[in-house]
């Protein structure tokens, strides 16, 4: 054998095992190696983090699945009562943390107004922020021509104006002294194309777009970035999602039988990501890892599997069935 003939073999070899162990992991293969060999979870101890949209979902099981770990913690969400809620459930999750160590911070994130008071209460209560997660967000059910240009106007206040500027009062603060993490939860839709979610789709890709740059800006200078993309979740997130008219919401549930990654899976996953400072990291189940690595590295080809899938199965994809009714 020659040795370009070996080199050939090894690249397919190579694609090959990567291809075989995405039929298997829940991730992207760079988070599945940090969660057996990487740092693990306990490096959070002490740190406080600031978790926003941390009511129901992601963010609850993010919140409750850092409590175990004796954080100081920030839940913000515009719904005080399920804050409360979600407080009682870490606190009894773990008999060390007492009320003092979780602060209840009501905000719609929309509200950038608030956003300077609200993080001098943060300082004010614990003295520090270590991690902020920008988790605050909604997708969306439409089909793209019906859309209402003010649901776009929403669905970016919300899911990037929102996100942008509490970061940017963290990277002030983050600045003085020269460490601290930001975290946004993305979404595979801000790699993948996701048909009939095209204003969360744009959202999604608007936040890989203004953090990929922060992060190249901070390079040096002990701000870390880490953009958490996850796929389909066990959450209310189909019921809270925008539609093609402002101020309406999708009101459809998700199914038990749905092929969806359960939140606390994620919420494990997206902490993996953060003590292990991350750039990106994916998740979901089989087969969009294999879907989501195509885009990335074989553009060409991923388009072609797209024209294949097609959009109806690809909304089954992220739905378990089709959620938007498309006109023939």
């Amino acid at each position: 054998m020659g040795f370009f003939t070996f080199i050939v073999v090894c690249v397919i070899l190579y694609y090959l095992v990567y291809a075989i162990a995405l039929c298997w992991v829940d991730c992207d293969i760079g988070l599945a190696i940090a969660e057996k060999i990487g740092k693990k979870l306990e490096k959070l101890n002490g740190k406080v983090i600031w978790i926003t949209g941390a009511s129901s979902g992601i963010g609850e099981a993010l919140a409750c699945a850092s409590a175990k770990y004796n954080v100081k913690l920030v839940l913000s969400a515009r719904r005080e009562n399920e804050l409360n809620r979600v407080k009682s459930k870490c606190l009894e999750l773990n008999k060390n943390l007492t009320p003092h160590d979780i602060l209840i911070l009501p905000l719609d994130i929309t509200k950038t107004n608030l956003h300077k008071s609200c993080f001098d209460l943060v300082i004010e209560q614990f003295g520090n922020l270590d991690i902020l997660i920008n988790n605050a967000g909604r997708s969306q059910r439409a089909v793209w021509e019906n859309v209402d240009i003010e649901v776009d106007r929403q669905v970016f206040d919300l899911n990037v104006f929102g996100v942008v500027n509490l970061s940017r009062i963290a990277v002030q603060y983050f600045n003085k002294k020269k460490d601290g993490h930001i975290v946004v939860t993305s979404s595979l839709a801000g790699i993948l194309g996701a048909p009939f979610s095209c204003s969360y789709t744009g959202s999604k890709h608007a936040i890989h777009g203004y953090f990929e740059g922060l992060r190249n800006e901070k390079l040096g200078c002990g701000i870390d970035i880490t953009l958490l993309c996850p796929g389909p979740v066990f959450s209310n997130f189909l019921q809270e999602s925008f539609t093609e008219t402002a101020g309406e919401k999708f009101g459809r549930t998700v199914e038990q039988d749905d092929k969806r990654m359960t939140a606390e899976r994620c919420a494990q996953l997206s902490l993996i990501a953060i003590v292990n400072k991350l750039d990106e990291a994916w998740m979901g189940r089989f087969p969009l890892m294999l879907l989501t690595y195509a885009a990335v590295y074989f553009p060409n080809i991923s388009k072609k599997i797209s024209k294949i899938i097609g959009p109806k199965q690809f909304q089954r994809l992220r739905d378990s069935k089709m959620t938007v009714t498309v006109q023939p």
